[in-house]
């Protein structure tokens, strides 16, 4: 069994946890005492805590802890048993929507089905800005039937303005950002959090990592994509090759230093998130993917590609000045 510590406060710290481990056996009296300890006004919820507990592998029988490959999944499942309790989100997913009354139904639907399928608790926070149709009202409505749903109205159109306002609104300990279109399927994410990628802060859709799949793209969409890349390679970011895949998640303490910072309105924030981030010493991993093009995108190709090349240039003589304080 665990070692308990001189003092059981510190039975609840998950690191402490690890490091005082010979062999553990995550069982429900060491939940329970986990609970009672640290959300004693909890305590009443501890059979459906247990159940979800073993729901995500934590049996009564004794599970071997092998210092060097079992120590961060124990450690995952941990702060996923401490979420569970304080009834804390473990992800937040996080949709900007402008005028996606047509998509939005369906892609809320989908991911509802997905969330509902998942051992950790999660919420959706749909940030809709400036939209003229009934995006809204939609939204609304399916937070009315699910709690789980947060909804922020944000009046000026830009997908900076409501991606910083859904992340920095959303409580998970992993937030993450996502496209309407749902052009990389709502079933990739577990791809992107603990315990299948560990070490970094940032992981973010890519669809030029090497096994990534890009589907019924026009070849021209993908050609200015590739020119816009290789300006932000040689002007700001030279370690990404795609920053504008809209699927990224972050540790919420990697949301609450960098969002805050960021200044760009428009579909160019991925560029300033990510140069702040990397400024800012934070881990980056580029996970390739399937991606489906979709025909309906919001981006307007040549007015929105002048806006782009000189946010880019703003946000480099911004590195330079030191305006982000990193």
């Amino acid at each position: 069994m665990f070692k308990s510590a001189h003092t059981s406060s510190v039975l609840c710290d998950p690191d402490h946890i690890i490091n005082r481990m010979d062999r553990a056996v995550l069982d429900p009296i060491f939940i329970q005492k986990v609970t009672a300890q640290t959300f004693p006004e909890s305590l009443k919820q501890f059979p459906n805590n247990v159940a979800k507990a073993r729901s995500v592998g934590l049996k009564q029988s004794p599970i071997p802890c092998h210092p060097v490959s079992n120590l961060k999944k124990i450690l995952h499942f941990t702060r996923i048993i401490m979420l569970m309790v304080a009834e804390t989100p473990f992800l937040s997913i996080v949709f900007p929507a402008y005028n996606e009354e047509l998509r939005l139904p369906d892609t809320l639907t989908s991911t509802l089905a997905f969330t509902s399928s998942l051992t950790y608790p999660c919420e959706i926070v749909i940030a809709e800005n400036g939209s003229n149709d009934r995006t809204l009202a939609i939204a609304h409505d399916f937070a009315a039937e699910n709690p789980g749903i947060k909804v922020l109205h944000i009046e000026q159109a830009g997908k900076g303005r409501a991606v910083q306002a859904g992340m920095l609104a959303a409580a998970g300990q992993y937030r993450f950002i996502c496209d309407v279109d749902l052009s990389m399927p709502i079933t990739e994410i577990p791809r992107f959090l603990p315990p299948q990628t560990t070490e970094a802060d940032i992981v973010i859709a890519s669809r030029e990592a090497p096994g990534s799949i890009r589907y019924d793209e026009p070849y021209y969409r993908h050609f200015i994509g590739r020119i816009f890349n290789n300006l932000v390679r040689l002007m700001i970011l030279p370690q990404l090759q795609d920053t504008q895949c809209g699927f990224k998640c972050f540790t919420a303490q990697a949301v609450e230093k960098l969002f805050p910072l960021v200044t760009i309105p428009g579909w160019t924030f991925d560029v300033e998130v990510m140069a702040i981030a990397f400024r800012s010493g934070y881990r980056v991993k580029e996970l390739a993917i399937p991606w489906y093009y979709h025909p309906h995108s919001k981006v307007r190709v040549l007015r929105d590609s002048w806006r782009m090349a000189r946010d880019l240039v703003d946000i480099r003589s911004k590195l330079h000045r030191g305006t982000y304080g990193v």
